[in-house]
């Protein structure tokens, strides 16, 4: 009998079976001959509710019609009858027995004891609607309907019975039967189980990832086990349902069992860190978690602080859609109000961003402003649970020491979208925790496909000088009279324009490879996707946006943290004629805003950018928007800014978000040859390498972390000591005197020019190591005392290096400068077209950096450099090469001994980056088998007869023969070790007639999946 591709049928009689033996429903029937017009059987829910929960019948009858009720209204569409009897089923339904008594809450499913419920399916479910429907298998708790599944035979995808379930919720189908659904499930035996809930969309059915101690026969048959098991699917909807801006949401399997390992956490009271990919859903966490926080540990509250306004706003929308509040709170002061009275559970905290300067909060700021709020009897009342949001961030350490104060007995979670990397992973492990389950990372959340996979591609538009004579004449000039000093550091000041910034001419041609772009490549050119430019500087941006303006490009915006201000143009006029960088920046904003705020305005953008990408196609950006902003319509990303870590990783995964079906991938569009740092940032965002280290190991290096830290120190601050310690009195005229000679003398400010050099370089070096540990003098073993007399040192010798620069002339005001360098380098500096150096076509960047397997990574604290990143990919080919060898060991000899020549070429640096890319990119391919070969005879056309090919001193006719005979010999499961694989090998040597080669070619015949 053929069992392959069988009948629906087939798998329904087993599912069926499966439920009442293993999960242990009750089997309701074959209802195909009945009729039904809603999803609650009365009579079944009557029996629960008097039988099971002893309420008395009036009070069951009343419950009963106050739910049909609600069951039944789709007045307000379906979404919100969903929503109501949501809030029904989960918070009880509130009526009398009779007039002047009480109200109370009868409890439809009881939430607390499992087994107390009635657990039951039915099959072939007739429904009555305009056009009547038959869902295969309905899951029913207490008579209410809250699951159905709808099967299809193995050959036919899981995509028609999801279409199915979304016809069925159409108006003109039987969208009231859908009213109490919670899981909507669409199966087949060979691809398993696929869960939405009510008018969740194809692309977000999900498939449940879980381990299982069972084997089973049909993934079908494991996956309806692990959800609709009496126990989970009653914590699902307890738990991990959300209403969100009109999506009912259930959770994806990395959120359930990240809140799952984040509840062990708790119950022994273990802070850490929740490591969720970026785009995967880590604000629903906070909000599941919080939930079950606040309704299974006495008396606790939970405290969520953030520094971004758009995720404040989101968890705020977030709890009111499953009914519960949450109090944001406006400033420090009012968050120690809110603590010290027991009115609010659940509280939001938003870090205010100061002057809009920074990305980040301003947590200085609002640390000051909780602490100088603090009565001297403060306790906070109850048990507080605080989660703390990015907090990769350095500024987190900070807010936890302050927090941790306020709050001594508290358990804080840390949640971040990134990995902790250098720094911050030593710093956010001591502060938080190790990391709480398993982090989701980047390559599984693709693979998932809860976001998408990116594809890059570098360009570069090259520059260069016109006529060096003019530049040369300008700076002898202009720089008459200043010190060497201050003539070198207008020099550096050049150079680093001309490589950040750019010429005009380059930006120029940026712009119109853009605005090219626009024309021609999918989901720009159509308005339904749109695209964010990443700008190096505030001033690049307004250069950026003019030349989109006058380029006719106008659906534009540019969002920095940049606020114009009258104030910004105080001071700035130096009579060169043209504009410094803050005037510049001031006029284009002020144009741009045209009379809004730069927050009303950046609110309207957004806005636009999200739901009309045809009427804002593209955003400016520097530091804003890189974090927390998420936009389905974004599909490209143009980096023109050096990024790396952290920030260059967030940033790509703003066109990471799933939209509609013609968005198959990001784009990553690259001026600034960022690949390397890429890759390692895509390393770093699906390895191993920061799982699992030991807390013992962890103290050790936070140790070693604060000795080597005050060491640099106090080192630096001797340093500085002993340049100055020939200086008595120790007041300005001597220093001056010191360090100048006689100021108005050249010949003295030129003898002493390198006691000045010393000193600057001394006090940089002071003021770094300072800044480094300013907020953790006390783990560095400092008191008080000690701690404020370093910090006025610092200070008294960071004025002395100001006032020694001013009295010499080595201060360098570069304002009156910047015009003409600009015009200089607008007039003198031209740039090329922009020119591909590579792109990895359909190799997308998680293909060639992650799946092509990853890098060995250096343990945890090793002192060790890593070699150059660049080996990251090298490495990569390399254990491919090594682990398909045994296919075609000839084939694979040559890519190595190619790979070897690549590798060397590279160290020696006589290998440009776009060679290098381009051969490491053809390499990659042919390790992956993705390019086929031309150098092959034609009738050379497969895998195996190019194995056989190589392997034979590339004899074409024997290498044929022998595909031949291996064809004709070859029997059902030949690779048996016995008689059949002894078979094969006897023809193969009536070919070879060489035993030795047969049984060398025989292994390379068993690598070939064609065989």
């Amino acid at each position: 009998m053929n069992t392959i591709g069988k009948s629906e049928r087939t798998s329904q009689n087993r599912i069926i079976k499966l439920f009442q033996t293993e999960l242990g429903y009750e089997y309701l029937g074959d209802w195909q001959d009945q009729e039904r017009t809603q999803p609650v059987e009365e009579q079944l829910l009557f029996k629960f509710l008097t039988q099971n929960q002893g309420y008395s019948n009036v009070l069951a009858n009343k419950a009963i019609h106050a739910f049909t009720q609600a069951v039944n209204n789709l007045s307000e569409g379906l979404y919100e009858a969903n929503k109501k009897v949501y809030k029904l089923l989960r918070y009880g339904v509130t009526v009398k027995e009779e007039l002047g008594k009480p109200n109370e809450t009868v409890w439809l499913i009881d939430w607390k004891e499992i087994e107390n419920n009635d657990f039951a399916i039915a099959e072939e479910v007739t429904v009555q609607g305009n056009h009547d429907k038959r869902p295969d298998i309905v899951i029913y708790i207490n008579g209410i309907a809250i699951g159905v599944i709808e099967l299809k035979r193995s050959k036919v995808g899981v995509e028609e019975g999801i279409r199915q379930n979304l016809d069925n919720q159409k108006p003109e189908f039987i969208q009231k039967f859908y009213t109490t659904m919670q899981l909507v499930m669409a199966g087949n035996d060979t691809q398993g189980i696929r869960y939405g809930t009510i008018k969740t969309t194809e692309k977000y059915y999900l498939k449940w990832k879980e381990i299982s101690a069972k084997e089973y026969d049909y993934v079908l048959d494991k996956h309806v086990v692990q959800l609709c098991n009496k126990e989970r699917i009653l914590e699902l909807i307890n738990d991990f349902v959300v209403f969100d801006k009109g999506t009912k949401k259930l959770a994806r399997p990395n959120q359930y069992f990240g809140v799952k390992a984040a509840q062990e956490n708790i119950a022994s009271r273990t802070g850490g860190v929740i490591w969720m990919s970026q785009g995967s859903g880590k604000s629903l966490v906070m909000v599941w978690l919080a939930k079950w926080i606040r309704e299974n540990v006495k008396d606790s509250r939970v405290l969520i602080i953030t520094d971004r306004e758009e995720l404040d706003e989101q968890i705020e929308k977030l709890f009111v859609g499953v009914d519960e509040g949450i109090f944001r709170t406006k400033s420090g002061r009012e968050l120690i109000q809110v603590l010290n009275e027991k009115k609010h559970s659940l509280i939001g905290s938003l870090v205010h961003k100061f002057g809009r300067k920074s990305e980040e909060g301003d947590f200085d700021s609002f640390i000051a402003e909780v602490k100088s709020n603090i009565a001297t009897d403060f306790k906070a009342k109850g048990d507080v649970y605080v989660f703390v949001d990015e907090c990769h961030r350095t500024q987190s350490g900070k807010l936890h020491d302050a927090m941790k104060m306020i709050l001594p007995d508290s358990m804080f979670i840390g949640f971040t979208g990134t990995p902790l990397l250098k720094k911050d992973k030593q710093k956010s492990i001591e502060v938080f925790g190790p990391y709480i389950g398993t982090p989701y990372k980047f390559d599984e959340a693709v693979e998932d496909g809860v976001v998408l996979d990116l594809l890059y591609e570098a360009r570069d538009v090259a520059q260069f000088v016109t006529d060096q004579d003019k530049i040369d004449e300008w700076f002898n000039t202009k720089t008459k009279g200043l010190t060497d000093v201050a003539k070198v550091e207008l020099k550096r000041k050049w150079g680093t324009m001309q490589k950040v910034l750019g010429s005009k001419s380059r930006l120029a041609k940026i712009v119109n490879d853009i605005v090219h772009d626009f024309d021609t490549k999918p989901r720009l050119y159509t308005g339904e996707g749109n695209a964010m430019l990443v700008s190096g500087s505030i001033y690049q941006a307004c250069k950026y946006y003019e030349l989109f303006q006058s380029a006719g490009f106008k659906e534009c915006a540019i969002i920095t943290s940049y606020e114009p201000h009258h104030a910004d143009i105080k001071g700035e006029e130096t009579g060169e004629g043209s504009l410094t960088d803050r005037l510049l920046k001031y006029e284009v904003y002020t144009e741009m805003l045209n009379g809004k705020s730069a927050e009303q305005f950046e609110k309207e953008v957004k806005a636009k950018f999200i739901n009309e990408p045809n009427r804002m196609k593209l955003l400016i950006v520097v530091d804003k928007l890189l974090t927390g902003f998420d936009a389905p319509s974004a599909t490209y990303l143009y980096i023109d800014k050096k990024m790396q870590d952290h920030g260059l990783f967030q940033a790509i995964c703003r066109v990471n978000r799933v939209d509609s079906e013609d968005k198959e991938y990001g784009y990553i569009i690259d001026y600034k040859d960022l690949f390397k740092s890429l890759e390692r940032s895509i390393q770093d965002y699906t390895s191993e390498v920061f799982d699992g280290f030991d807390e013992a190991d962890v103290q050790g290096l936070l140790k070693d972390r604060h000795e080597e830290s005050k060491d640099r120190l106090e080192t630096s601050l001797e340093r500085v000591r002993a340049i100055c310690e020939p200086v008595h009195p120790k007041d300005e005229p001597n220093f001056i005197r010191y360090f100048c000679g006689n100021p108005e003398n050249s010949y003295d400010l030129k003898t002493n020019e390198e006691k000045r050099l010393t000193l600057y370089k001394a006090v940089v070096s002071l003021i770094r190591a300072y800044s480094n540990v300013a907020n953790e003098m006390n783990a560095l073993g400092y008191t008080d005392v000690q701690a404020e007399k370093i910090k006025d040192e610092v200070k008294f010798y960071s004025d002395l290096r100001d006032t020694i620069k001013r009295a010499s002339g080595d201060h360098l005001d570069l304002k009156r400068f910047e015009p003409g360098m600009r015009q200089l380098m607008d007039r003198y500096i031209d740039a090329s077209s922009s020119q591909k150096l590579s792109d990895f076509e359909n190799e997308s960047l998680t293909d060639l950096i992650v799946n092509l397997t990853s890098e060995p990574q250096a343990e945890y604290g090793s002192s060790k450099k890593q070699e150059a990143v660049a080996e990251t990919i090298e490495n990569n080919v390399r254990k491919v090469i090594n682990e398909e060898a045994q296919t075609n060991p000839k084939y694979y000899e040559k890519l190595s001994q190619l790979l070897d020549e690549i590798i060397e070429l590279r160290r020696s640096e006589t290998l440009a980056y776009e060679a290098y890319l381009k051969e490491i990119k053809e390499l990659a391919a042919k390790a992956s088998r993705r390019s086929e070969s031309n150098s092959y005879p034609k009738s050379i056309d497969t895998r195996a007869k190019q194995a056989l090919y190589d392997n034979l001193n590339q004899e074409e006719g024997l290498a044929n023969t022998l595909h031949l005979v291996i064809e004709d010999n070859k029997l059902d499961g030949w690779r048996d070790g016995g008689i059949k694989e002894k078979k094969l090998m006897l023809a193969v040597n009536t070919v070879i007639d060489d035993p030795d080669k047969t049984l060398e070619l025989m292994d390379i015949i068993k690598a070939q999946n064609e065989y």
